[in-house]
Order: C-alpha cells, then structure tokens, then sequence
C-alpha cells in the first residue's frame, strides 16, 4: 500500500538506450542534460565549461558541431571528460559520420534540415559502426517543408509526424539505439506533441521546451512544460533550455526534478515568503544559506520558516527547520524533533554546522 498515493508518479515504460556510460529510458534515473556555449573548436574553454555542467550534476552535455573544426576537437575533448558528449549536428551530415568517428557518445539529428534519406543512413551506419547512439530531435522551428504545407503551421500532428518518419526509417536498418525529442517554443504545442507521441512509440523521450528565454522566465516556462509531462510519466532525460549560463539550466532541471520527488542533489529549501509575523530576515537568511550551502551535493531537506504559523509543521516535513519566534528566540528542529533555540546573530552559522553535521551522520 502506498502511504501517501497523490505523490505518485506512474512512469511510461519504454526501452533502454546507452548514451555512453548513461543510460536512458525504462526505469533509469531521469537524467539532467545542458550544452556548452563556447566554440566546441576551442577545446580549452570547451573543456572548461564541461567542468563546470558536471561540477553541476550534469549527466549527458551536448557541444554544437557546425564544421569539420569542430567534430575533430571531439577526439580531444571526449579523451578529457568522463560525461557522455552529444553533438549537436545541423545541416551537414557529414559532421555527424565524423562526430561518430571521434567519439561523441551520442548524434543529435534535426529531421528538418539533415537532409535526404540516403544522407541519415549514412549517419545510421556511422552510428552503428561507432556503437553512437541518436536522438531524433524534431523542432517546431524547423520542420520538414512537405510538413508545413501539409498542416500549414507546426502542430503536434506535425511534430510527431516528422519524429515516426524517422523512427520507421532507423527500424527498417535495424538501428533502436535512438531517443526522439519533439519541442517547440510554445508550451501547449510541445506537451501536446509529446503526449501524442508517448502514444504510439515506446523509445526513450527528451524533455524541453525550446528556446524557453531567460533564467527567470525560462525556468518558469520549462518547469510548466517540463514539469507537467513528468507528473504524466513521460519522460527519460531533459534539458532546461535558458539564454543564460549553462550551468544555471542543470539547477533548474534539477529543482523541477526535487520538486516532483523524482530526484534529489543537493540542500531542498522550503522556505516562507515573510511577512510581518517573521522573527527574523527569512530573505535574506535564505539568500545566504543558499551560498554557503551551494557545495553541497548530497540530498538534505531544510525548511526556513518565520514564525509559528507554519513552522512546525514544516520542521516535521524536514530533516532540519528553523522557526521564527519571539523575542529573539528561535526554535531549530531535527527530524521534526526541537532541538534548540537560537538568537538571530547565530542562525546562519547554526544551521551550516546542523547541515553538515547531518550529512556527515549519513555518510557514516
């Protein structure tokens, strides 16, 4: 018997696929993917930024492939990475044979613009003799143009369309190593699309919105789109898509997988907005605690509440809690329990220790 059954998540069951040393689909974790922003050509500044996405729980990074320079820099920067590196490959069908050749773990194909069908089996047969896995990563932004005069304008019919041409043609050469993606810029079309496809295929699905904007505005979008296909069970690897710092979209996808209870990395904040019953500065003492918590990557549960109203009860939610009470009296909780009160002056430094003191007491 489920003990609390509205938090679950019944996950669509599809194949597995092996995207280097990850694998995706079935009942895997849900893995956290972003793509580097440098020229993949400059391999030390690519290398860099791959640093960074995996320090940030990146589990697959995709680089961009638009020439010859950059597929060869592929040797040296998959030589130097222990992640799964996907190319990202447009136009030019000969940059995904060559990305295969040098080491991508996997080939990201656009159907809209790679070309004929003698060109992506090629491209199947560079994969299957470099053991490369593909994602078929159909876009509303560039679908196939007998597809736009078909229905006018992109729509999921459309989309998914695109993606089950290509699912046919990699069967019929007997290549299943593949995941699909179908996503647009419009939430509505992209969770439509999804869904219909999730319908009829049963390969592994890559989750995102594309193009989502900003670090505020586009975490937001993606979360509604991203988030809501989740709770559905559809879903095997996704990627936050922000007009920001890489490394901010692997926190964001990692956020929308907390907040669902699929998948934990580092301290879960829940925290009070404050209001005039606070005890002392929940913004601020959150702001802080975020930074100097930011190392952490284990999973550890902490709730900063204000006051009384709703602060136990938080606390009993929590491994540890703060609340707000009077007379520069605040109440730190363990596992529900009252452990001590605490002024305002020490909170900070209080709740670190706690933290990682707790963390310590799992380790061991």
């Amino acid at each position: 018997m489920e003990i609390r059954p509205h938090r679950t998540i019944r996950r669509r069951k599809t194949k597995i696929i092996q995207v280097g040393n990850v694998k995706v689909g079935g009942n895997e974790i849900i893995s956290v993917q972003s793509m580097t922003n440098t020229l993949t050509s400059d391999v030390n500044s690519t290398l860099k930024q791959i640093k960074e996405l995996e320090d940030a729980g990146a589990d697959i990074i995709r680089v961009s492939c638009p020439d010859e320079q950059s597929t060869k820099a592929l040797k040296e920067i998959t030589k130097n990475t222990t992640s799964p590196i996907v190319a990202d490959i447009h136009f030019h069908y000969k940059r995904a044979i060559e990305a295969a050749k040098y080491g991508a773990a996997c080939l990201r194909i656009n159907p809209g613009n790679i070309g004929s069908k003698d060109r992506i089996l090629e491209v199947i047969k560079a994969a299957k003799d470099n053991n490369t896995s593909i994602r078929i990563g159909v876009n509303a932004g560039s679908l196939d143009k007998y597809l736009l005069e078909k229905y006018k304008e992109p729509c999921p019919e459309a989309l998914v369309e695109s993606a089950m041409y290509n699912v046919k043609l990699f069967e019929d050469n007997n290549f299943t190593n593949f995941k699909i993606s179908v996503k647009s810029s419009d939430v509505f079309l992209a969770i439509k699309s999804y869904e219909q496809l999730s319908k009829i295929c049963d390969y592994p699905l890559h989750l995102g919105i594309t193009e989502a904007g900003s670090l505020f505005a586009g975490s937001i979008k993606s979360s509604i789109g991203i988030g809501q296909l989740l709770m559905k069970g559809i879903g095997d690897t996704i990627r936050v898509s922000l007009s920001d710092d890489p490394v901010q979209e692997v926190k964001a996808g990692y956020e929308i997988l907390k907040s669902l209870n699929i998948r934990s990395r580092g301290v879960k904040i829940i925290s009070c907005p404050s209001c005039a019953r606070q005890a002392f500065p929940v913004i601020d003492t959150v702001k802080i605690l975020e930074k100097k918590l930011s190392h952490i990557k284990k999973p550890i549960t902490l709730s900063i509440i204000g006051c009384v109203v709703n602060g136990p009860g938080e606390a009993a939610q929590t491994e540890i809690g703060l609340t707000g009470g009077g007379n520069d009296s605040n109440l730190l909780y363990l596992s529900g329990v009252p452990h001590k009160k605490v002024a305002n002056e020490n909170l900070i430094n209080q709740i670190v220790e706690l933290v990682e003191s707790k963390l310590e007491e799992k380790t061991n």
